[in-house]
């Protein structure tokens, strides 16, 4: 594999690290994108770019996301404004942009290498893999739309704030 690899699974595993030792969420999830994209250059460098543009659409971009849109959908709240702020100070990026530019450089490099000869990697199409997902496969396709979309709603119900409602016979007795 070479350095190339070395260097992209140190990232991956640093990054991954610190999402698990983060007590922040914000902080874990910008690691977790870290993660995610070091993972999308190992798939570049086992000759699968398909995937790895996939794991960078999906995962990097759509899923987190709607995770960091949820994370912060579920701490409204006027004492959670002054928390925000603090997680957006420049030092918290320091770390993910470190590791993120290791992984640009990295991939640069591998871009700009002239082309060889792979050993027995067989190249998948687009559509060969949609017509798998979506062939055979297409029950649990389905399936995991269900649980994440029950997952989203199930977070939304548990994270709304309820409003504070008295019964009407109540309201006469408290004036």
């Amino acid at each position: 594999m070479g350095p190339a690899f070395y260097i992209a699974a140190a990232v991956a595993v640093i990054s991954t690290l610190m999402v698990i030792t983060r007590y922040n969420i914000m902080h874990a999830l910008l690691y977790l994108i870290v993660s995610l994209l070091s993972i999308a250059v190992v798939f570049y460098l086992y000759g699968a770019p398909f995937m790895a543009a996939l794991e960078v659409i999906i995962y990097a971009g759509a899923i987190m996301v709607l995770i960091i849109f949820f994370v912060m959908m579920l701490n409204l709240g006027p004492q959670t404004a002054g928390e925000e702020r603090m997680w957006l100070q420049p030092r918290i990026w320091i770390g993910p942009s470190i590791l993120c530019a290791a992984l640009l450089l990295e991939l640069g490099y591998l871009i700009l290498q002239p082309a060889h000869a792979t050993g027995d990697i067989h190249v998948v199409d687009p559509k060969t893999v949609g017509k798998t997902l979506f062939g055979p496969y297409i029950l649990a396709v389905e399936l995991a739309g269900m649980l994440l979309m029950a997952g989203i709603v199930g977070a939304y119900h548990l994270g709304r704030q309820k409003k504070k409602i008295t019964h009407r016979f109540l309201e006469r007795t408290s004036s």
